[in-house]
């Protein structure tokens, strides 16, 4: 046990200079000690503290921001009273959570009258989806005389995919794809390939639900590095690879799930650069790459790398952001030595995907570029009347208008998004509250992921439906109801 309070201690503790730069701008220059706390418990719930994070102590802290140690002491002391810390004799003071602030995740229901928002993928483009069922009936034919065992992929899908690949920038041959059921697949593949329980994973905070949930369920160690409005820290992002020498950093750097940021290109560089020191794998996320609405549509990350570092570089992908995600086609890009260990590592638990849905999906990527010349002005209208309806609905609300992805990250003002979102599906509406997305559980409470991938009259009639669960009152741990004013 003391071992692992000492490897805590190293790679989960925040320096005074860091901490005082991060309050600064929340707390105010001189902040008394109820601001002092309040700016703690703001970073804290919006991820860019993580949670079981060491402070600093004391005096450090009071000397970084030009206060007196009695007005840290006191703000320490309200923390801890509210929940959001706790101290251990000789060990310093900790960040935390009060007890019953955890996420709410909302039961899925498929019905009718219901308005999903918690998927974050668009309808099949059915034209491409028709023409693609129409030209594989002979390839079908020819592959019903075989096994239909393809534990690597169909051979002509993982050259198109390699093919694509090749055309952005990154020379791939057919050898350095594996195709799955799915990026999920994918991802959680490679997890179980690179890492063992214990290990130290970077994380994103916030990133995408299901891959914290198959870290966790991995037994791995989340080492998390935030994400906000204006994109990545690259400095923290370095320090945490240095400091933690974390096995495997997953990144979603194109359209980033849930904020929408895309990562500059020398920041690319830089996480490369430090991960090719310290030994870590770097797993990217290229799934929404190609959904770009604002901005030509970013090169692929390891295209960056050089052959020391891509060796240590995995790429996952899908045709579930920009096709279907009823296909349930991904791939892996990566050495062909790491391909065959995460084939001959798939097979116990699923041989190989479907032959149909691979043929089908080596058709639709020879037309990606006509469906997402369809798509994107698609997406582009659909976010527009997503924003235009919040803003006339729910003034209060803030966001940032992302130049990719699928979803708006929105400010609420007030942490109350598991509680509307266990309100909302009463009036019709199914949508993930932002602590889904954090690392840390119970963090990002004043945040909603809101996607704009459904038809716009249904992206403005969820609007609606929000406003009213809002305004009829949201429920409390006791039972009752708050009302509007939390966010007035």
């Amino acid at each position: 046990m003391a071992k692992m309070q000492v490897v805590r201690s190293v790679d989960s503790t925040l320096g005074s200079r860091r901490l005082a730069g991060l309050l600064t701008a929340t707390a105010g220059e001189r902040p008394g000690y109820r601001a002092l706390a309040q700016g703690v418990r703001t970073l804290l719930l919006d991820g860019r503290i993580a949670l079981r994070t060491r402070l600093p102590a004391e005096r450090e802290l009071a000397t970084a921001l030009g206060i007196s140690r009695a007005t840290v002491t006191a703000a320490y002391d309200l923390l801890r009273s509210d929940g959001f810390a706790h101290s251990r004799r000789g060990s310093g003071t900790w960040t935390a959570l009060p007890e019953g602030r955890r996420p709410s995740n909302v039961a899925y229901a498929e019905t009718d009258d219901v308005i999903d928002l918690a998927m974050a993928a668009p309808y099949a483009p059915q034209g491409a989806l028709a023409e693609a069922l129409a030209a594989v009936t002979g390839s079908m034919a020819r592959h019903a005389a075989t096994a239909g065992y393809h534990p690597y992929g169909l051979p002509e899908l993982r050259a198109a995919v390699a093919e694509r690949f090749t055309r952005r920038g990154l020379p791939t041959l057919p050898e350095q794809i594996l195709i799955t059921s799915g990026a999920q697949q994918a991802v959680s593949l490679t997890l179980s390939l690179l890492a063992r329980p214990g290990d130290r994973v970077l994380v994103e905070n916030p990133s995408y639900a299901n891959v914290l949930d198959a870290v966790r369920r991995g037994g791995l160690r989340a080492i998390p590095v935030p994400v906000t409005d204006d994109g990545w820290d690259a400095e923290v992002a370095e320090s945490t690879l240095r400091q933690a020498a974390p096995r495997l950093a997953y990144l979603v750097p194109d359209f980033h799930n849930p904020t929408g940021r895309l990562m500059p290109v020398g920041q690319r560089q830089r996480i490369l650069d430090t991960a090719r020191r310290t030994g870590t794998w770097l797993l990217i996320d290229e799934t929404l790459t190609d959904i770009a609405l604002d901005v030509p549509p970013p090169a692929p990350f390891a295209s960056l790398a050089g052959h020391g570092v891509g060796e240590q570089l995995v790429t996952v992908g899908s045709l579930s952001k920009t096709h279907w995600g009823g296909l349930r086609i991904g791939w892996v890009r990566a050495s062909t030595q790491m391909i065959t260990e995460l084939a001959t590592h798939r097979v116990p638990t699923d041989i190989a995907s479907s032959v149909l849905d691979q043929l089908l999906a080596t058709e639709l990527i020879e037309r990606t570029d006509a469906v997402l010349k369809e798509r994107l002005p698609l997406l582009r209208s659909q976010r527009s009347a997503l924003a235009a309806a919040l803003a006339e609905q729910l003034p209060q609300w803030r966001w940032q208008l992302p130049p990719g992805g699928l979803c708006l990250w929105v400010d609420l003002g007030a942490p109350i998004s598991s509680a509307l979102a266990t309100a909302a599906l009463d009036h019709g509406v199914r949508v993930e509250g932002g602590s889904r997305f954090g690392a840390d559980p119970g963090t990002h409470e004043h945040r909603l992921r809101i996607p704009y991938a459904l038809p716009a009259e249904l992206c403005v009639e969820a609007v609606s439906r929000l406003a009213r669960a809002l305004a009829a009152g949201l429920p409390t741990a006791d039972g009752e109801s708050r009302r509007r004013h939390w966010v007035a």
